[in-house]
């Protein structure tokens, strides 16, 4: 976007707004993927007691005990400039000055966004792992495959409708959501969601209007591509 001066303003940082916008969705999917898969993967196959696998699993849902707000702000005394993570480090004589960047930017707007939604994407993965027939994987084993081979060419593919599904759920939230933007950016991060929500408080309705369509339509395109990769309908 280096050689958007090309284009009006307005259009360039229209076009800026959703590049961001669309970068954290990519970025949030990524890592709660990866922590949803994990956590999702260690429930489901190295807890052998349903009472422990339900404990656990009530446990990974405490955060949602409390508002989003009041999780968001939690992190504010942890990653201030004079928080507790900074006070540590220098504690520590591992920096000399405070890291400016923990609060307030693309990282707390990430680590926010993560905390809040990871547990979106482990819920539909572990369900579709409660469902794979143990019987497969020992016959993999059986078979000579190694764990990461199990994993890849069994478990994975097996999981896919989960793995959709909390895609899905991720994606669209983070597409669509201004709050967390608004409180962990200091507002100064800018996204569709955020511009959306000026625009409807300074009354500019056709504006807000058509960036909502413009970004529902996004989200769509999103949906439609992840739901060609497999018929979630049958495999629910």
């Amino acid at each position: 976007f280096d050689g958007c001066s090309d284009l009006s303003d307005g259009l360039c940082v229209t076009l800026k707004t959703y590049y961001s916008t669309l970068k954290f969705s990519v970025l949030v999917w990524l890592i709660t993927l990866v922590i949803g898969f994990t956590v999702a993967y260690f429930l489901a196959f190295h807890v052998r007691s349903s009472g422990m696998q339900t404990l656990l699993f009530v446990l990974c849902t405490i955060p949602f005990w409390t508002s989003n707000v009041i999780r968001m702000i939690s992190w504010v005394p942890l990653l201030g400039r004079n928080g507790l993570v900074n006070q540590t480090l220098m504690g520590m004589n591992l920096i000399e000055t405070p890291i400016e960047w923990l609060l307030f930017s693309d990282f707390s707007v990430v680590l926010a966004f993560v905390h809040l939604y990871t547990m979106f994407m482990i819920v539909p993965i572990f369900n579709s792992m409660m469902r794979i027939d143990r019987s497969l994987i020992e016959a993999a084993s059986d078979s000579g495959a190694s764990g990461w081979q199990t994993l890849w060419n069994v478990i994975v593919p097996l999981s896919r409708t989960g793995i959709i599904i909390g895609s899905i759920f991720v994606i669209t939230i983070v597409m669509g959501d201004f709050v967390t933007i608004g409180v962990m950016g200091g507002q100064q991060i800018a996204s569709v969601g955020k511009i959306i929500q000026v625009q409807t408080s300074y009354l500019q309705f056709p504006l807000a209007a058509a960036n909502a369509v413009i970004l529902l339509a996004v989200v769509l395109m999103i949906i439609w591509g992840l739901t060609r990769l497999v018929d979630i309908r049958k495999e629910l």
